[in-house]
């Protein structure tokens, strides 16, 4: 088994050099000693969730939430960025799907997550439930990307509009719209080898017609997936995977 993932701010990994010790603390060391039960000897894995990581093994465990560990040989390590990158544009599905769409995204492997106020979605972001429901799509893309061993966390965005969501498009790489009615199979659409990808996956009510004419000036084809058509909350999944399979990232 992988040794489990635990996040560290950024400005532990400051100046730290290969052998150091570190303590974990706070939920996180909570979580290693109460949760995981970590003890001496067990190897670890510290990161930031931007790219930047180090291995490490336990020293000792202090009460009910302090972890010390000592980094490996290798110091402190960053991954570089993956290539190419893929967003997904993810319009807000109904109660807590957004986060299942999130979270099984993360563990896919997608680089970022935008959400998107599509006019025929349901659920609305607005105020201070929506800066909750943002703030609920980021703490699930971070415990997702510790459950899937990663050490680059997927962005989560602020929630776009439609022109803003086109505006991403146009400086896409390459720009794909999921439509059930899309003439072409995006298993045999022609990818970039780098740059970046975006795919916008429409609300249960599916993307209207001025939407879609949007993202085709913006650039942006539509595409489907296959026969099915999937739910919001599983298409960017689903795709996400076709992509990584298909443009090298999963060999």
């Amino acid at each position: 088994m992988t040794a489990p993932v635990f996040v560290v701010a950024e400005e532990d990994f400051r100046g730290v050099a290969a052998g150091s010790r570190l303590v974990l603390d706070g939920p996180e060391g909570r979580h290693a000693v109460s949760v995981k039960r970590l003890r001496a000897g067990e190897d670890v894995v510290l990161t930031d969730g931007a790219g930047r990581w180090a291995g490490a093994v336990v020293t000792a465990t202090e009460g009910k939430d302090r972890l010390v560990v000592s980094l490996d040989d290798d110091g402190v390590r960053e991954e570089a960025e993956a290539t190419p990158r893929i967003t997904v544009v993810q319009a807000l599905p109904k109660g807590d799907r957004g986060e299942l769409a999130v979270e099984t995204m993360t563990e896919t492997g997608v680089d970022a997550v935008v959400p998107w106020a599509a006019a025929r979605c349901i659920t609305q972001w607005k105020g201070e439930r929506g800066q909750k429901a943002l703030s609920k799509w980021r703490a699930t893309a971070r415990e997702a990307g510790k459950q899937s061993r990663r050490v680059r966390f997927p962005e989560v965005a602020e929630l776009a509009t439609t022109k803003q969501v086109a505006t991403l498009l146009s400086g896409a790489d390459f720009a794909a719209v999921l439509h059930e009615e899309g003439s072409e199979p995006l298993a045999t659409a022609e990818l970039p080898a780098a740059g970046h990808i975006v795919l916008v996956v429409g609300p249960e009510g599916g993307v209207s017609p001025d939407e879609l004419a949007a993202f085709a000036q913006a650039g942006a084809k539509p595409y489907r997936l296959g026969r099915s058509v999937l739910r919001t909350s599983t298409a960017g999944t689903a795709a996400t995977a076709l992509l990584l399979g298909r443009t090298g990232r999963w060999s």
